[in-house]
């Protein structure tokens, strides 16, 4: 399978190429050239820039959409440039050129102003008094959209565009809202990764499943099996075989 990166250079691209190089024939599709950037083909373009991007699809079977500008504090003219621009220039260029299918790296700040409520507010700064593991309703792929930044709103947004590119010219789109994955591949800067964690051989995992196992539009949350986790994996693990191997609790 031909598979394209973007954002190959990037900390969660780049990790994915190093891998899965033995599962699948990757090229990348990055704004720059870094110290990071994997060896392989790699098309250096403005992903704001439809005809620059394009000859990076022809040929291509899937699309591991990775490129934006990551942290939630991301001002606007970057997001609307870097994360919603970007994002649906891969769509359109997937659709122009044939590709099959699409993973787009969303995020948890899609439906971030879920963790202002009862018991999620407590578990992120660490109060567990009074609660059970898995006794409480986790966060699911059904939830109404609740962006908590522009980033958020981004992410919501390339995940409304993937339906969108689904029902309408049948790509084939997994949506992944990614939890914490770390340069460190470990639970650490806050308590609250405690319950977001998603480790680097997790990730490259729930990847490979959502290339390899049949797809329509789904949205499943990136996270490893942490026992205070509060969003659903469950979900990812019935429908493409998901089977996380770690748990932030390990570390603590």
């Amino acid at each position: 399978m031909k598979v394209l990166v973007t954002g190959s250079s990037g900390l969660i691209g780049s990790m994915l190429i190093r891998s899965l190089a033995e599962r699948f024939d990757f090229s990348g599709l990055d704004v720059r050239v870094s110290d990071n950037t994997p060896d392989v083909p790699t098309l250096v373009a403005d992903g704001s820039d439809l005809d620059a991007i394009m000859p990076a699809f022809k040929g291509i079977d899937a699309v591991v959409h990775m490129a934006a500008n990551a942290p939630v504090e991301t001002p606007w003219p970057d997001v609307l440039k870097n994360n919603i621009s970007t994002t649906h220039n891969v769509y359109e260029a997937a659709r122009q050129q044939g590709v099959q299918r699409v993973i787009f790296a969303s995020s948890n700040h899609a439906v971030g102003n879920f963790e202002m409520d009862e018991p999620y507010s407590r578990i992120r700064v660490g109060d567990y008094e009074g609660l059970t593991p898995g006794e409480f309703k986790r966060i699911d792929n059904t939830v109404p959209i609740r962006p908590d930044s522009d980033y958020g709103v981004s992410k919501a947004f390339g995940e409304a565009t993937g339906r969108y590119y689904h029902e309408h010219f049948g790509l084939e789109v997994a949506c992944l809202r990614i939890g914490t994955a770390n340069a460190q591949d470990s639970p650490v800067g806050s308590v609250r990764t405690f319950a977001t964690w998603l480790s680097h051989r997790d990730l490259a995992q729930l990847v490979n499943q959502c290339l390899t196992q049949p797809l329509g539009f789904e949205i499943f949350y990136g996270v490893s099996d942490n026992t205070w986790r509060f969003w659903d994996n469950d979900y990812a693990k019935k429908v493409i075989g998901y089977a996380p191997l770690d748990n932030a609790e390990d570390y603590r």
